[in-house]
């Protein structure tokens, strides 16, 4: 038997969310389940699982997720999607330091919304989590009008934010009657959804399993044979596309869309079972992935991307007709003008591009320049500058409650413009700030911002390649907080960047922190590849999308372990810290 008891934890936006623990009455190793239930639902109405699952070694934890249960927020709403993914990664943080359980030593157990919000934070975090087991995830709910989602997103667009109301009935969800009748009457249940949750879900579900592949945990697939809630297809090429060996799909004959609460849920939980125990046999293995550059899916999409279509082809036409429009287009935008002369990756185009202001001189380009400049991969850099300063603070401001000197650097600052910009925003001066970077252009711009800022006495911009190991290595006072920005997603050999590391790991003093970006998603990757030039002789921008896991793992092997993480909403950027342990 578990005992049950009743906790909050407080999570990345300062809100308390409501979580039930089962502890175990014997637990010889310091091991979990965290159960995640549907949309509408709440933790209460997992609780069987604790007993029928028999794990009896293992903790259970459920949380009521925000805006439902006994967690605060209005009733099916949240600030976004990603920001209950994100509530994940602190619920989990917070059972790490608070039962002393390693995320290797988890499983979770999800279900239909609980589960899509399951494998999103997977996907986008990298967790070292030893089993995933998703019952009817909602990869795409059953609307049943035509034309429903863009509809819907219209209307958003015109409305705001407005509820829709579910029109499931209990006895479409299980055959069980009792649990039927108890989510008709329970008070808890609330009915109605968000758009911006239920638009968040649809686009966070169709990434997640379009880069399938990028998911690197053992994970175990229950798709209930009579779902009346969800399709089925997108089920099925979520498992086909998982990386890991050890996946499993099982269609459940019958079941309706409630399966883990069907009235034959014990050939379900039987699954379960067998698979958390079978994963908890060995013990936990990290993801072989440090040769992604060379073999595997995301090197075989960027060496596609690289070779050019037959010269006769409708696709050289699109492409040759679309980089011609750019080129007329760059006549009249000054956005436009600077990705075509420097390059669309170069410091001066990120610079326009924090900016974030139409700088053109006529009425048209200024309409390119915020057409430009509104571009789904633009908005999610400038979040990113946006995560960079909010950590930077953050690591800043733990390094002087230590009472250590903070000893910033920055070995591809570009012309330096988020740095200084945190800077500014620091509650005590850093001691010493040193920005490098390769081009002599960016390096004297850099230095007349500084000037600028008046913070000659204390910052530094030198010239430096972010590559050269010995040269990091040699970097003298040693560092406390290193920032590389955008700078190892433009570079797709995995080489370069051990060597980089291996640098910065020299550079950095034990204990000090490094953040770090990752591009782990990109909706328009075909377009930048085909139509893009980059700032290294003109040549095609090619990119090759490093996974989560791909760069964690890089930074571990280089003697750091990660200890933060921030994502923008639409899954493209990734800011993650990391701390020196070796």
């Amino acid at each position: 038997m578990h005992h049950n008891s009743h906790h909050q934890f407080i999570t990345h936006d300062g809100t308390t969310l409501f979580y039930q623990r089962w502890a175990a009455a014997h637990q010889p190793a310091k091991k979990a389940i965290l159960l995640f239930h549907r949309g509408h639902e709440h933790s209460e109405r997992m609780a069987h699982l604790v007993e029928e699952l028999n794990l009896p070694d293992f903790d259970f934890f459920a949380w009521d997720a925000r805006g439902h249960g006994q967690s605060p927020g209005e009733r099916g709403d949240a600030p976004s999607f990603s920001a209950c993914v994100k509530d994940i990664q602190y619920f989990m943080r917070h059972i790490e330091a608070e039962y002393q359980i390693k995320t290797s030593d988890i499983a979770i157990v999800a279900q239909s919304v609980g589960a899509v919000l399951a494998a999103t934070w997977v996907h986008d975090y990298a967790p070292p989590l030893r089993a995933l087991c998703l019952a009817s995830p909602a990869f795409d709910i059953k609307l049943y009008v035509p034309f429903a989602k863009p509809g819907l997103s219209l209307l958003s667009k015109i409305k705001g934010n407005f509820f829709i109301t579910s029109y499931v009935k209990a006895n479409m969800l299980t055959h069980d009657r009792e649990r039927a009748t108890d989510y008709a009457q329970d008070p808890q249940i609330a009915k109605a959804i968000s758009v911006r949750m239920l638009l968040g879900l649809y686009a966070a579900a169709q990434r997640i399993v379009d880069d399938a592949q990028h998911i690197f945990v053992p994970t175990q697939v229950l798709c209930s044979g009579a779902d009346f809630v969800v399709h089925r297809k997108p089920q099925q090429l979520f498992y086909q596309r998982l990386a890991h060996p050890n996946k499993e799909f099982h269609i459940l004959e019958g079941f309706y869309h409630d399966t883990l609460g069907e009235q034959h849920r014990n050939i379900a939980v039987h699954k379960i079972r067998r698979y958390i125990l079978q994963c908890f046999a060995h013990a936990y293995t990290a993801p072989d992935i440090l040769d992604a550059d060379k073999v595997g899916p995301s090197c075989a999409t960027a060496e596609q991307l690289s070779t050019p279509f037959p010269r006769n082809s409708l696709k050289h036409w699109f492409w040759s007709i679309t980089k011609q429009n750019l080129k007329i287009g760059s006549r009249f935008s000054k956005g436009l003008q600077l990705g075509e002369d420097t390059g669309y990756d170069s410091g001066s185009t990120l610079d326009f591009v924090y900016r974030n202001q139409p700088e053109s001189t006529s009425i048209l380009g200024k309409l390119i320049d915020r057409q430009y400049l509104n571009a789904i991969g633009w908005r999610g850099i400038r979040i990113r500058k946006q995560h960079i300063e909010q950590l930077l603070i953050q690591y800043a401001e733990k390094l002087n409650q230590s009472g250590k000197p903070l000893r910033l650097l920055d070995i591809a600052a570009g012309h330096g413009r988020y740095i200084l910009d945190a800077i500014q925003n620091l509650s005590v001066r850093p001691a010493h700030v040193l920005l490098r970077d390769y081009s002599p252009l960016n390096v004297n711009a850099g230095n007349t911002l500084i000037r600028s800022r008046g913070l000659e006495d204390i910052a530094v911009f030198k010239q430096g390649d972010a590559f050269d190991e010995a040269s990091l290595a040699s970097i003298e006072p040693k560092i406390t907080l290193a920032v590389v920005s955008g700078l190892y997603e433009l570079f797709s050999d995995n080489d370069l960047l051990r060597q980089s590391l291996r640098g910065l790991s020299q550079a950095i003093e034990k204990e000090g922190y490094l953040i770090y970006t990752g591009q782990i998603w990109h909706p328009q990757q075909e377009f930048i590849a085909r139509a893009l030039t980059s700032h290294r002789q003109g040549d095609a921008w090619v990119m090759r999308l490093r996974s989560q896991a791909e760069i964690d793992a890089l930074v571990e092997e280089a003697g750091f372990k990660k200890i933060d993480q921030c994502i923008d909403e639409f899954g493209i950027f990734s800011v993650s810290v990391a701390q020196k342990i070796k």
